[in-house]
């Protein structure tokens, strides 16, 4: 219950984050994109401060792959958590089966120890009471 929880947690955390980064890679594409089509024009208005232009195209390329490494980041976190939880789960699976028939075969050896077990007292009970009888007779005959 606990491994379920933590997980749900995680992935809530994943689903947040992930959409997070996209939109933040989506506006910073769209920055580039709006950037790189004024630089683009022809005109002198723009022409002086392309040097300016370029330092930030190149700045917001930057964020836009940091961008993108963390969000593959965070994808493969998650692919490999989700990954790990199923194992997880699986292996407790087996190991509960194991374990329930463990106790299974485990009952059933006790039940068949307490039935052995009072079929020789029984026999213990009717060989003592057959050894009584013998000395009492030998004791009669002495």
């Amino acid at each position: 219950a606990e491994m379920d929880k933590l997980r749900g947690e995680e992935h809530t955390a994943y689903v947040s984050n992930k959409a997070d980064m996209e939109q933040g890679l989506d506006g910073v594409k769209l920055a580039l994109k709006v950037l790189n089509e004024y630089y683009a024009k022809e005109g002198k208005a723009h022409t002086a401060q392309s040097g300016g232009g370029s330092s930030i195209i190149g700045l917001l390329e930057v964020v836009e792959s940091d961008f993108s490494k963390d969000l593959a980041e965070i994808e493969t976190t998650e692919e490999t958590a989700a990954a790990e939880y199923e194992r997880q789960t699986k292996d407790n699976a087996v190991e509960k089966t194991t374990k329930t028939k463990d106790v299974e075969h485990k009952t059933k050896e006790s039940v068949d120890l307490d039935k052995e077990s009072a079929e020789m007292k029984t026999d213990r009970e009717q060989v003592q009471a057959e050894l009584d009888a013998v000395l009492e007779y030998l004791e009669k005959i002495h």
